[in-house]
């Protein structure tokens, strides 16, 4: 009889599944939601532009149509984790795919600008579950021995998505002759361009009928034989299935639900490590990385680049970004996730500084001059690649790791929320301030990245090779 102080061992830890190749088909379909989550996250930057001129706006209310999917984003995020353990980890994958197609074919063939803004609200509220549902199915599915290398699938998948979505928009953008109002197949090409996303939106549905349901949600409801079932095919038969079984209920018996009231104390409302988190959420966003994602092709273009070319250096910006996540990936175990903060800081001052000079110039016949145009152009990559191989994936790891056992979820709900909230500020509010400064635009930027360096040094603890335990 097992006891109710000590779990059984299964031998899990070690457990190699039968069929890796299975295994990984899994992942990589769950790991689809982040695929849309950077496609769309990124997918508007080809609208931007197109979407100003046909509704005759100015840029604070473009930067409120732009920024207000975020909104989605914060609710989706906030209640994926409670409809997923009410009806399931495939459901809410489903409804994440169904809301996703909607949005695409809503945003594609609006009637007006309400309805477009509404559209995106709704594509946003898909964001939001597939940025916390995938990750949390990767995990209870993925056998331990191989969680930490399946579990990166997500951000893969979403730095492959965003690079995706600018590859279609410049070659749609080629095929309507550079001109984002172009006619293409009956429509504007911005209009196809949000469309197209109905393709993965669809492919995400289909997979999510071709994967297992997570064995803990299984247990969960007392499905104990189908849990059986399910642990077989992802961690293999040499394990004990009973015993897992077991296991697993024991941990779910004894997890502490995490509250907002557990995350109040100390001298300021919430306790010190919780405001850690915050401020790592935040200065993620400060420094002003979906700037690169949802405007640079309106931002190229504003020092006179020509559109079809910065749909094309948008592209390239998303293959530095595919490299700087791997480079990450890479290294976050190798020399801690500190000392890759501190470098990624110490890249992106010196990009966004570079930015911020180029951008002070005087325009010549609608132009930047050459040599600072270049310089814009080659620093904007450098402040994207030390970006992504440093708090892209640092800051996710550390709020993965850094809270205390008994205040982790709760923590991690209202870090991710602090990190939406920046990000629609950062959002909101570059149209409006490029039109006044671009480059102290970029020196605001600059200022934040500089900042987060006595942050991590002062405040910032390292959490590689600890174990969750060892948090408090």
């Amino acid at each position: 009889m097992t006891s109710t102080a000590q779990a059984p061992n299964s031998g899990a830890g070690t457990a190699h599944p039968d069929h890796l190749g299975h295994v990984i088909f899994i992942a990589a379909a769950a790991a689809m939601g982040g695929f849309l989550f950077g496609y769309d996250s990124s997918v508007i930057n080809g609208a931007v532009e197109a979407i100003r001129s046909r509704y005759d706006i100015g840029s604070a209310a473009l930067a409120q149509v732009i920024a207000i999917a975020l909104i989605g984003c914060a609710i989706g995020a906030a209640t994926a984790g409670r409809i997923a353990d009410r009806i399931g980890r495939i459901r809410c994958m489903q409804i994440a795919a169904v809301l996703f197609t909607v949005s695409a074919v809503g945003s594609a063939l609006p009637f007006a600008l309400w309805d477009f803004a509404f559209w995106r609200i709704i594509g946003g509220f898909a964001i939001g579950m597939a940025s916390v549902i995938g990750p949390a199915y990767i995990a209870e599915v993925a056998p331990p021995a191989y969680r930490g290398r399946l579990g990166s699938f997500q951000q893969a998948a979403i730095v492959i998505g965003i690079a995706v979505s600018q590859l279609v928009n410049w070659g749609l953008l080629n095929a309507a002759g550079g001109d984002q109002r172009g006619k293409l197949m009956g429509l504007e090409a911005w209009q196809v361009m949000l469309g197209v996303m109905v393709i993965p939106a669809v492919l995400y549905g289909l997979l999510s009928f071709a994967i297992p349901e997570s064995p803990r949600f299984l247990i969960s409801v007392g499905k104990h034989d189908r849990a059986r079932e399910i642990l077989e095919e992802v961690e293999g038969g040499k394990i004990d299935l009973d015993a897992r079984v077991a296991e697993i209920e024991h941990a779910m018996k004894s997890e502490h639900k995490s509250t907002f009231k557990d995350l109040l104390g100390g001298s300021f409302f919430f306790k010190p490590i919780v405001w850690v988190g915050i401020g790592l959420s935040v200065f993620q966003q400060f420094v002003g990385i979906n700037v690169a994602f949802y405007y640079s092709s309106t931002l190229w273009q504003s020092v006179g680049v020509d559109p079809t070319d910065s749909f094309l250096y948008s592209f390239t910006t998303s293959i530095i970004n595919i490299i700087g996540t791997v480079i990450a990936m890479i290294f976050v175990d190798r020399i801690g996730r500190k000392p890759l903060a501190l470098i990624g800081s110490v890249g992106m001052v010196v990009g966004l500084a570079l930015e911020a000079w180029a951008f002070s110039y005087h325009l010549v016949d609608g132009k930047l001059p050459a040599a600072q145009g270049w310089t814009a152009l080659i620093a904007a990559h450098v402040f994207v690649l030390f970006f992504a191989l440093s708090w892209g994936v640092v800051v996710w790891v550390f709020l993965g790791e850094m809270f205390p056992n008994k205040i982790r979820a709760a923590a991690l709900g209202v870090a991710a929320s602090a990190q939406w909230i920046a990000n629609w500020a950062i959002t909101a509010s570059f149209p409006s301030l490029a039109d006044w400064n671009l480059s102290a635009t970029y020196v605001i930027y600059t200022v934040f990245a500089a900042l987060s360096i006595p942050f991590v040094l002062k405040y910032v603890k390292e959490t590689k090779g600890k174990s969750l335990e060892e948090m408090g």
